[in-house]
């Protein structure tokens, strides 16, 4: 099962993707194409050109996890700058499935606490 607390980041591989690929496919475009490493602990996230598949590649200490979500009705607001890897995190992907755009950026800035008034 999918486990958010070790996932550091989240990447999405902006335009489409052909998803006919599968573990190996994504793996190697992760590791070809956008020269990073599939087995650290991050979700790589993959997206057709309809817009209306993902699927998330997740390496989890001895195996690829391979999970993939299908919208009956409607689009995912993806990226569509094509060859480009945004780096994410957890709140934002859930934007994502709730078919808000990423682009927004975050509700409120980060703020760092150093006093209280």
């Amino acid at each position: 099962m999918l486990n958010v607390h070790e996932v550091k980041y989240v990447y999405i591989a902006c335009g489409s993707t052909d998803l006919r690929k599968s573990i190996d496919g994504l793996a190697m475009i992760v590791q070809e194409y956008f020269q990073l490493d599939p087995f650290q602990p991050v979700l790589f996230v993959f997206c057709n050109r309809n817009r209306n598949r993902l699927k998330i590649l997740h390496w989890d200490d001895n195996g690829f996890w391979l999970y993939t979500k299908r919208l009956e009705h409607g689009r995912f607001q993806w990226p569509k700058e094509q060859d480009e890897l945004l780096k994410v995190d957890l709140n934002e992907l859930k934007w994502l499935f709730d078919g808000h755009p990423i682009r927004y950026g975050r509700m409120f800035k980060k703020v760092k606490a150093e006093r209280v008034i």
